[in-house]
């Protein structure tokens, strides 16, 4: 029995914020089962629904009628909380972020390069949410902290290809030693 569904959340079946978000606990569900359950209590679903969001998702993703990224996101997820820019290196990218209500102090960010061509989607620190201290690796809680705020507590970090799409993982060293850790859209899931 589904719940009723709350208008500022969407519902599975509209395809809007809710529906995002089993997207992405469906991937983070392969190392955080446990957390993922709790989150899909918290938001009134079960597992059938996130793996029906996700097929929807895919579906979206390869579809021969797909909208670009960016068109996506927003009929997805609604206009933009704030655009701006990003720079890396030499190149400039549009920064546009979302609330994610099942994380309020994390906004899902999308970075944009010229011409729309999406370089990378990831959840990131909100602006004036505070960020958790990392100072060893017992800190590293799933779920608390971001690929950035990694980076920067245990730099040098040395970024390496992920094992799926949408998941990335981060080389460094703690006071204990060398680690590795394995982030799914850009939020902390385990030390491998």
């Amino acid at each position: 029995m589904s719940p009723v569904p709350d208008p500022d959340r969407g519902s599975p079946s509209d395809f809007g914020p809710l529906s995002f978000q089993l997207v992405l606990l469906r991937r983070m569900a392969d190392h955080q089962p446990g957390l993922v359950e709790d989150a899909l209590r918290e938001l009134g679903v079960d597992r059938s629904e996130m793996r029906e969001a996700n097929r929807r998702w895919q579906a979206m993703l390869h579809s021969p009628r797909r909208r670009g990224a960016g068109a996506r996101y927003r009929s997805v997820l609604g206009p933009p909380e704030t655009v701006g820019e990003r720079r890396v290196g030499d190149l400039t990218f549009e920064a546009l972020t979302w609330p994610v209500p099942l994380w309020p102090d994390l906004r899902f960010e999308v970075l944009a390069a010229p011409g729309g061509a999406i370089w990378n989607e990831w959840l990131v620190r909100a602006p004036g949410a505070a960020a958790p201290a990392l100072r060893t690796a017992g800190d590293l809680l799933p779920w608390s902290c971001t690929v950035d705020e990694v980076a920067r507590a245990f730099a040098p970090a040395r970024p390496m290809e992920g094992t799926a799409p949408t998941r990335w993982q981060l080389a460094f060293t703690t006071p204990e030693g060398e680690r590795v850790a394995e982030f799914t859209w850009g939020l902390f899931q385990r030390l491998l």
